[in-house]
């Protein structure tokens, strides 16, 4: 277990043992992102955009929690990559966030294969091709919206990331309330 894992998963027990809700989620990752509220806010944001379009696409039950703890937790490994690598690059990522959200996820009580699923994710975030699950397709355009505000995206931007990424109806529907293309 790497030493954040570890004090993830510390704080999990720490802030009462098996607690499995979004809720413990959200607040476990507030803690463990303590103090960088930029960091707090992509991933409430994420959050908000995932949920939505997943309620919106009407996703069963299983997927909608896979896809709402995914959201929180996709970028856990900006912070070990930023120490490791001096970057918080994507693939970094990839790599580092695996392991510390599966610290944290069973501290909270999730099961083996839930977890699976999230790691998965998180280890294919910022990967385009082959994107298999419509909690990934999910996942991808809730972080896109998110990054397009906070990048301050250009319209041919938006509009490539809109004919290339984008294919649920809901996600495609938010891209251009929100961005008026």
């Amino acid at each position: 277990m790497s030493y954040v894992g570890s004090i993830a998963s510390r704080l999990a027990i720490c802030m009462g043992g098996i607690m499995k809700s979004i809720g413990s989620v959200i607040n476990a990752m507030i803690r463990y992102y303590s103090g960088d509220i930029k960091r707090i806010n992509h991933f409430i944001k994420v959050y908000g955009y995932a949920k939505s379009i997943g309620e919106m696409e009407k996703l069963d039950g299983k997927t909608m929690e896979i896809l709402e703890v995914t959201a929180v937790v996709h970028d856990i490994g900006i912070k070990v990559s930023e120490e490791k690598y001096h970057s918080s690059a994507g693939h970094y990522q990839q790599i580092e966030g695996p392991s510390i959200a599966a610290d944290m996820l069973t501290g909270l009580g999730y099961d083996k294969e839930f977890i699976e699923r999230v790691c998965y994710l998180i280890a294919h975030h910022h990967t385009y091709t082959n994107i298999e699950g419509t909690d990934y397709q999910i996942l991808v355009e809730a972080d896109f919206l998110v990054n397009l505000d906070e990048d301050n995206a250009s319209a041919d931007s938006i509009k490539n990331v809109k004919e290339n990424i984008f294919k649920t109806e809901t996600g495609i529907s938010f891209l251009y309330d929100c961005f008026g293309i």
